[in-house]
């Protein structure tokens, strides 16, 4: 007879294993949950009538009226990436800042903070700025570390400036409001933005020749013709932006509600921008069916394993270990980040906030509380930062090597004398950024929860 204090920890790593292995994520759960179930009942250790409860939670899922946001979201992404609007943003900002050395660099960290906010989907982003912005960096003598560094970070600002897909799963799993998620992660994921331009700037001062100016000849447009242009271009999105976040931030409209708005700003802009067909709109609907389709098969796994794994008391042996950690709330960060940061560099974000954050959630809770004790609702502010800061953690896992989801997208489209070694290694400066970041956000968590503080959630 198995001791039954390993099948919880034995379950996680057996997950684990399948996943590693190239098995779906949703399959590899599910499967697990079926054998340890199996296992649980022939040690007598669980009875048929736990799963009896898995109907019940699958419909729960797909009644759950804040994942309606998802297909909106990735709509309204996959619909702006089709209108031409990175083209044009990046076209644009590239002659307003060409003239500046790092200019090209900088125009392209500002198009990727806009079409995060306006998007929120990683990999159309970095596909459409690799396309359009890499060859001409390169042309203009970029070294070629720091423009796909600059194309893949910028493009995986959309996981923690919100609309963001990431921040709607984590506000699921961590059982906190969509809005606060939103609201907390906008100053966090503005400041990452702000680092990776002076980084640039840095660069372009101690290293000009790898981040040269645009040449005169190239800069066909100047003055009031320019600045006609730039507020031609710029106004569409960022009216889109402001009506979708600010319905959010001010209480107007819930994120669901905000992603149906935007969903038809998407398309209103396409046709604007006279990009709008049926084979867009097919194509558009076929992407976000897909994607959250994904994300929906994913979460039955996930709650079918949870629901295993707490039979099998494997909910209070990691709640135990998280609790026990030396240095207490430090311990319990450092370990947690630590954890996700190096997942990150295997599978894939989705992955880790369905398997990781159901069962760091609850000892989150308890251990951050008091480092909020002016709260009206201590517990719920900590979570609300918690999930911040993991959303800027699981960031780093589109740029960590080897298998970068961002690092896939750009070498997808990357002319042929770019190698996969120099995407990695311009991947690797923006990752410590992010880890720069991150441990500002834990030292100074007002980063995140100023605005909480000043909004009408009622913190």
């Amino acid at each position: 007879m198995l001791n039954p204090d390993i099948l919880g920890p034995l379950m996680f790593v057996g997950a684990f294993v399948f996943i590693f292995t190239g098995f779906p994520v949703a399959f590899s759960l599910a499967g697990t949950a079926l054998v340890f179930m199996l296992i649980g009942i022939s040690q007598g250790l669980m009875g048929f009538n736990l799963m009896s409860a898995l109907p019940e939670r699958i419909f729960a899922i797909y009644e759950n009226y804040t994942l309606l946001a998802v297909p909106f979201f990735i709509f309204m992404g996959t619909m702006l990436e089709r209108s031409g609007l990175a083209e044009n943003l990046l076209k644009t900002m590239g002659l307003l800042f060409g003239p500046l050395r790092g200019g090209l660099a900088i125009s392209v960290i500002i198009v990727g903070t806009l079409l995060a906010a306006a998007t929120g989907v990683v990999g159309a982003t970095v596909t459409a700025m690799g396309l359009i912005s890499l060859p001409v960096m390169l042309r203009y003598g970029y070294s070629k570390e720091l423009a796909t560094g600059v194309i893949a970070a910028s493009g995986t600002l959309g996981q923690v400036i919100p609309p963001s897909i990431v921040l709607i799963v984590l506000a699921d799993q961590l059982g906190v409001s969509v809005g606060d998620l939103f609201i907390g992660s906008f100053i966090p994921g503005l400041s990452l933005s702000l680092m990776y331009i002076i980084y640039v700037i840095l660069v372009a001062i101690f290293s000009p020749k790898s981040a040269p100016a645009l040449p005169p000849e190239e800069r066909d447009m100047s003055g009031y013709q320019l600045f006609k242009e730039v507020m031609l271009v710029m106004m569409p999105p960022l009216v889109l932006i402001v009506l979708v976040l600010g319905s959010i931030f001010g209480g107007v409209a819930t994120p669901t509600e905000a992603g149906a708005f935007g969903a038809l700003g998407a398309i209103i802009l396409a046709m604007i921008y006279r990009s709008f067909s049926m084979k867009a709109l097919i194509e558009t609907m076929d992407a976000t069916a897909k994607l959250t389709s994904m994300v929906m098969m994913i979460l039955v796994g996930s709650r079918a394993f949870s629901l295993v794994f707490r039979g099998l008391y494997g909910d209070i042996w990691v709640s135990d270990m998280l609790m026990n950690l030396p240095g207490g709330w430090v311990g319990f960060l450092v370990v947690v980040n630590l954890l996700i940061f190096i997942l990150g560099f295997f599978i894939d974000f989705f992955e880790i906030a369905f398997i990781i954050i159901p069962l760091v959630a609850g000892p989150a809770a308890t251990l951050l509380s008091p480092l909020f004790p002016n709260a009206a609702e201590p517990a719920r502010l900590a979570l609300v930062w918690f999930g911040i800061m993991i959303g800027m953690n699981l960031q780093t896992s589109f740029l960590t090597p080897p298998f970068g989801f961002s690092l896939f997208y750009l070498r997808g489209v990357s002319p042929p004398e770019v190698t996969t070694m120099h995407i990695y290694k311009g991947a690797v400066p923006f990752i410590i950024i992010q880890v720069i970041g991150l441990t500002l956000m834990i030292v100074f968590p007002e980063i995140a929860t100023w605005l909480l503080s000043i909004s009408s959630s009622g913190y």
